[in-house]
């Protein structure tokens, strides 16, 4: 007996011994950095210098800073350019090698390869293939067209960077939804052709509303990941964002602002801290109309 109660005292505290190191790991990594973020964005801190409270002088400057309202713009057309074809693409990939036939599985790793690879490593091959000498403007100017200015126009430098974007995420937005798609009844399909529903009948009428709770989740996972780009933008562009920075984006502007040794900390904080903002309003838009469609 004397066993038995020491192991029901013991109880109540062990799952916080088993969770300690997570928390504490979130605690240092995720917490701290967040409140530190938020204190800072009303302060001027420096990157040597403690800062002072400010109020909201950050972010009333940020109202006037038209490099501000360009890093939003880019964003944003991130989004529009992005989030619709991770939504799409992957799904249409996802039926491609869905069926069970002789050497898919090799077509189904290669397509998730692109998203184990190093953005680093994925970027400088665009770069090379982009590049005005590069293997694109290459092939362009074999077939008589010319070479394009991909890195060195404001408009398809931006485009190219989303393609890089689509590109690398299409593999891992497929693996969602072959989990969605195989859950998806067999018999919907096979009533759905005795109907005489064809094969895009049948995708709109029951692959598509048998997985738009998945398509919600990725519509909000790739509208954050395209609001917050950084990697892309910034291979291809350069640090400064491209001609005249004019395709910079807010988390690179958050970068260029909050390094170095004279870095704004303060003003960086009150840009992550819009960041934040917008991503979370995103992801509220985004699940409310996914519950206006159910209702």
């Amino acid at each position: 007996m004397a066993g038995v109660t020491r192991v029901r005292r013991q109880l109540p505290t062990s799952p916080w011994l088993f969770a300690a190191p997570g928390l504490l790991v979130v605690g240092a990594f995720v917490l701290y950095p967040f409140v530190s973020t938020v204190v800072n964005s009303f302060t001027d801190r420096r990157t040597l210098v403690p800062g002072r409270f400010v109020g909201l002088a950050n972010f009333r400057e940020l109202i006037h800073d038209d490099m501000f309202w360009t890093g939003l713009r880019n964003s944003t057309l991130y989004i529009v350019g992005v989030v619709p074809a991770l939504v799409v693409l992957p799904l249409l990939l996802a039926l491609l090698v869905q069926k069970n036939i002789p050497g898919i599985t090799f077509f189904r790793s290669a397509f998730y390869t692109p998203v184990v690879a190093s953005v680093v490593v994925v970027g400088l091959i665009w770069v090379w293939l982009l590049d005005e000498r590069g293997l694109v403007n290459s092939l362009l100017e074999t077939v008589g067209i010319g070479r394009v200015g991909f890195l060195s126009d404001q408009w398809l430098l931006l485009l190219s960077a989303m393609a890089v974007t689509v590109w690398k995420g299409l593999g891992y937005y497929m693996i969602i939804y072959l989990a969605a798609l195989a859950n998806v009844p067999r018999e919907l399909h096979e009533a759905a052709a005795v109907d005489g529903a064809g094969a895009v009948r049948r995708f709109l009428t029951v692959t598509v509303p048998a997985v738009r709770s998945t398509m919600v989740l990725v519509a909000a996972l790739s509208s954050v990941a395209a609001f917050k780009t950084f990697s892309e933008v910034y291979l291809l562009a350069g640090p400064d964002g491209g001609p005249a920075g004019e395709d910079t984006t807010l988390v690179m502007l958050v970068q260029q602002t909050g390094t170095g040794l004279t870095g704004r900390v303060g003003y960086a904080s009150a840009l992550s801290v819009v960041v934040f903002v917008v991503t979370v309003a995103l992801m509220l838009l985004v699940l409310r109309a996914d519950r206006r469609e159910r209702t």
